[in-house]
């Protein structure tokens, strides 16, 4: 199925989504994870209107860059490593996946512009994911105060893979109540009005709990 097919099935679901939780559809941003997909399926998103890009792996999203140049707003999405910011630092917008300071330390030591940042929390208490627990969040914030190139935009989550709604909802209100704890600090470096959550499976509830960034990949783009 075409890219553009895909979109208006997701922009329907969203619709959907912001309708029954009082929202309005402009504030969610579409980030399609292009990481499993060709350049050529990349540029069919951007074609369909699509603006941002997600991958998580550094030597893919060089080789889509180099095809694709600065065409779309890119945004690394999985876990990074601090000897790989080298690579990637000077042509993403945005970075979904800080959780420790020795990352954070290797993004201000590489950037020239400030970046802006989600910091990942791990909602779920899942050993298999990264992130910070919950608890930690907001003394880890405070810390990044020393690091002039972060600008911290939101926080990140992952929720389980199930069908238990509930379980997933849960995720994603933790989330949000964060969200509000760091917004409410006021801090300058760390405006915290964002949240990227919500994938291909979940991303309607993701939207009734707050999702301002969803990262669609098979729903999307395909496999």
């Amino acid at each position: 199925m075409r890219v553009a097919d895909k979109l208006a099935n997701i922009q329907k679901q969203i619709e959907e989504a912001c309708e029954r939780s009082g929202r309005s559809p402009a504030e969610i941003q579409i980030v399609a994870v292009t990481k499993y997909v060709s350049v050529e399926r990349a540029k069919e998103a951007l074609d369909a209107g699509i603006i941002h890009l997600g991958e998580n792996r550094d030597d893919s999203l060089l080789s889509k860059w180099e095809a694709l140049k600065d065409q779309p707003v890119w945004h690394f999405i999985g876990t990074l490593q601090s000897r790989k910011v080298k690579n990637i630092i000077d042509k993403v917008s945005y970075i979904h996946s800080l959780d420790r300071l020795s990352l954070a330390k290797e993004i201000d030591k590489r950037a020239n512009e400030p970046i802006s940042c989600f910091v990942q929390v791990n909602t779920s208490g899942e050993e298999t994911k990264h992130g910070l627990a919950p608890e930690a969040v907001e003394d880890f914030v405070k810390r990044l105060e020393e690091f002039p190139k972060i600008k911290v935009v939101g926080l990140m989550t992952m929720a389980p893979f199930t069908t238990d709604e509930l379980i997933i909802r849960d995720c994603f209100r933790r989330l949000k109540q964060l969200q509000l704890e760091i917004q409410n600090l006021d801090l300058p470096y760390a405006p915290c009005t964002e949240l990227s959550m919500g994938m291909s499976n979940d991303f309607p509830i993701a939207i009734e709990e707050g999702a301002t960034f969803i990262r669609i990949g098979t729903a999307l783009v395909g496999e």
